[in-house]
C-alpha cells in the first residue's frame, strides 16, 4: 500500500504546494522553449525538490504538450512511464550511494552520450549531489558545462554549501523554502477529503506545525494518525501519535502575563510540569510567539515574512494581544524571559526561573499602568524580592547526586584547589572527614574552631568554588563537630602547632594595634588607660574567642 506522500505526490506544476517563485520561472522557460541544460535545486528536505524535478522532466518530454503550454498531460506514454519509474529517458541517481568517480563516468557521462530521439530529452536527476567526491565532481564538470544535445541535468541538495563553486556557477539555481503552515493544512485537508476522513482543523494545524515546514513529514505523520483513528479523527485520538500542542498553553501563558495575573501563570507552569511538558521547549515557543507579536506591532508585513507561521486559529488570538501589550512592554517581557531561559539550564527547581519571571513581568506591567507614581513601585518590590529569593535559593543545599566514594576519590584535588587560594585552609580540610548525611555533603571536624572557620561566608564561598571546580557541579555542604573523630598523632601535633602559632601571631597583632592607637589618639584625662596587663587579657580573650579555647589552671 502506497503511503500518503507517494499517493498524493504532485504530478504537475499546479499540484506543487508553494514554491511559486520557482514554478513560475520554470513554466515561463517551458512556454518559451528556453529550457536550461543544468538546474540546481537547493533547500530543506521534504519541500518538493525531487518532485519538481520529475514534473519538469515530464513537461519537457510530454508527447501532447501544446506549444506555449507548460503543464504535462500526465496521460501520454512518456508521462505514465515517468510516473511509474519505467522511463529510460529519466535517470535518477542517489549520489549518497554513488559517490565515486567511476559511478559518474559509467552512469552519467557515458549514458549522456547515448543519443535520444529528436522529440525527447534525457534528464539526469542527481539527488543529494553534495555527497559526490571531489574527483567525481571534476569528472562531471566538463559534461555539465557542455552537455550533449537535448540532455538536462537537475542537481538536488539539502547542503548547497558543500558543492564546489565551479559546479554551482554552471547551473541555474533555485532555492526552495520551508512550506507555510497554512499551505500544509490546505494540502492535508485536500487529502482528508479524498480519503473520506473527518478531521478537526486543530489537528491539521498541529500536524503542520510539527512538520517544521516539510510537506513529506506532515503527510507521513498524518498517515500515522489515520491508521490509528480511522475515518474520524479527533484531537484526543491524534494525541496517541503526537503530543498535545503546547501552543494553546503558550497563548494562555501570554494572556496571563498581559492580565498581570502572576498566580495564573505560575499555576499553568506547574500544570505543564505535571503533564510532562518540557519547559525549555515551552519557553522557546513563548519567546518565538512574543517575537511574532512584537513584529506585528511594528509591521504586519515583517511578521508574515520573518516570523513563524502559527496557523489561523492561534494568530487570530495574537493580534488583539499584541495591541493590548504594546511594543515597549513586549520587549521587556522578551528580555525577562530570555534571562529566565538561561537560568533554566541550572535551576534545581525547573519552573522556578519562569515563576520569578512571571512575577517580575506582572509587577512591571502593573507599575507602568499606574498614572501616579506610588511611594514604592511594584517593580522595585518585585526586583528586591527576586534578588532575595535568588540569594536564598543559592543557600539551599543541593541534593548530592554523587556517592561518598566519588567524593573521597577526588578529595586531594579539592585540597589542591583550595591550597592555591588559602594554604592554611587546605590543612584544616585535610583533617576533616567528608560524609553524606541526608543526601547532603557534611564536613565533620574534631575541633570546634575548625568548623567555625569553615562556616565563615568568605571561606565557605572559596570551598564551594573548589568543589564545583573538581566535581563539575554545584555542591553545597554543612559542617559538624565530632570530638570522637580519630586523627593521627602527626595531624594532632600539627594542629596544636598551627593553633599555638595562630595565637601567638594574633597576640602580636593586637599589641601592634594597641601601640598604634596610643600614638594616634590624643592624650586626655578622659581617655581610657591601657595597661600591659589589660593588653594581655584582651589578647588572650580574643584568641580564646577565635579558637574556642579556655584557660585551665
Amino acid at each position: 500500500m502506497a503511503t500518503l506522500y507517494q499517493k498524493y505526490r504532485p504530478k504537475n506544476f499546479e499540484e506543487v504546494v508553494n514554491q511559486n517563485h520557482i514554478k513560475i520561472t520554470l513554466q515561463n522557460e517551458l512556454e518559451t522553449d528556453d529550457v536550461s541544460h543544468a538546474y540546481l535545486f537547493a533547500g530543506p528536505r521534504g519541500t518538493g525538490k525531487t518532485t519538481l524535478a520529475r514534473v519538469l522532466a515530464k513537461a519537457v518530454n510530454c508527447q501532447t504538450r501544446k506549444q506555449g503550454s507548460s503543464e504535462p498531460c500526465c496521460v501520454c506514454e512518456s508521462c505514465t512511464h515517468i510516473d511509474t519509474g519505467a522511463s529510460l529517458d529519466i535517470i535518477e541517481i542517489d549520489a549518497a550511494s554513488h559517490t565515486g568517480v567511476d559511478n559518474v563516468r559509467d552512469n552519467i557521462i557515458a549514458s549522456a552520450r547515448v543519443a535520444v530521439s529528436p522529440q525527447k530529452h534525457k534528464v539526469f536527476i542527481i539527488d543529494e549531489v553534495h555527497m559526490l567526491s571531489i574527483s567525481a565532481f571534476n569528472a562531471l564538470l566538463k559534461t555539465l558545462e557542455e552537455p550533449p544535445t537535448r540532455v538536462i541535468f537537475i542537481l538536488a541538495t539539502t547542503e548547497v554549501h558543500k558543492l564546489p563553486t565551479t559546479i554551482i556557477s554552471r547551473c541555474e539555481r533555485f532555492d526552495f523554502k520551508r512550506i507555510a503552515v497554512a499551505d500544509i493544512v490546505k494540502k492535508l485537508d485536500y487529502i482528508a477529503q479524498k480519503e473520506g476522513i473527518e478531521v478537526e482543523r486543530s489537528v491539521l494545524e498541529n500536524v503542520a506545525r510539527r512538520s517544521g515546514g516539510h510537506m513529506r513529514d506532515a503527510e507521513s505523520l498524518f498517515g500515522q494518525i489515520i491508521s490509528i483513528s480511522g475515518k474520524k479523527i479527533t484531537a484526543e485520538k491524534a494525541e496517541l501519535v503526537i503530543p498535545q500542542s503546547q501552543m494553546l498553553s503558550v497563548v494562555e501563558f501570554i494572556e496571563f502575563l498581559s492580565n498581570k495575573d502572576a498566580a495564573g501563570a505560575i499555576s499553568l507552569l506547574n500544570k505543564l510540569i505535571n503533564e510532562g511538558i518540557d519547559l525549555k521547549n515551552f519557553t522557546v515557543d513563548v519567546i518565538e510567539t512574543l517575537r511574532k507579536m512584537m513584529l506585528l506591532t511594528v509591521s504586519p508585513q515583517l511578521a508574515v515574512k520573518f516570523a513563524a507561521d502559527l496557523g489561523v486559529t492561534l494568530e487570530e488570538k495574537l493580534q488583539p494581544l499584541s495591541n493590548k501589550i504594546g511594543t515597549p512592554q513586549l520587549i521587556k517581557i522578551i528580555t525577562t524571559l530570555l534571562k529566565a531561559q538561561q537560568e533554566l539550564k541550572t535551576a534545581f527547581i525547573i519552573q522556578f526561573p519562569l515563576e520569578i519571571a512571571a512575577i517580575t513581568i506582572s509587577g512591571d506591567l502593573d507599575s507602568d499602568s499606574q498614572k501616579t507614581p506610588p511611594r514604592a513601585s511594584m517593580s522595585n518590590v518585585v526586583s528586591k524580592s527576586y534578588d532575595s529569593v535568588k540569594q536564598a535559593s543559592q543557600s539551599i543545599p543541593h541534593t548530592l547526586s554523587i556517592g561518598i566514594d566519588t567524593i573521597k576519590a577526588k578529595w586531594n584535588e579539592v585540597l589542591l584547589s583550595v591550597k592555591k587560594n588559602n594554604h592554611s585552609l587546605s590543612f584544616i580540610m585535610k583533617v576533616c572527614d567528608p560524609r553524606v548525611i541526608n543526601k547532603q555533603l557534611c564536613l565533620v571536624f574534631k575541633y570546634k574552631f575548625h568548623k567555625e572557620r569553615l562556616d565563615q561566608p568568605q571561606i565557605k564561598s572559596l570551598v564551594d568554588k573548589a568543589l564545583q571546580e573538581v566535581y563539575k557541579m554545584p555542591i553545597s555542604f554543612t559542617t559538624e563537630v565530632d570530638e570522637s573523630l580519630s586523627v593521627s598523632e602527626e595531624v594532632r601535633e600539627e594542629a596544636d602547632e598551627k593553633t599555638d602559632n595562630a595565637a601567638t601571631q594574633t597576640k602580636n597583632e593586637i599589641k601592634k594595634e594597641v601601640v598604634q592607637e596610643k600614638k594616634e589618639t590624643p592624650t586626655s584625662v578622659e581617655d581610657e588607660k591601657v595597661s600591659p596587663s589589660n593588653e594581655a587579657d584582651r589578647g588572650v580573650k580574643t584568641v580564646l574567642e577565635m579558637f574556642g579555647g579556655k584557660v585551665v589552671g
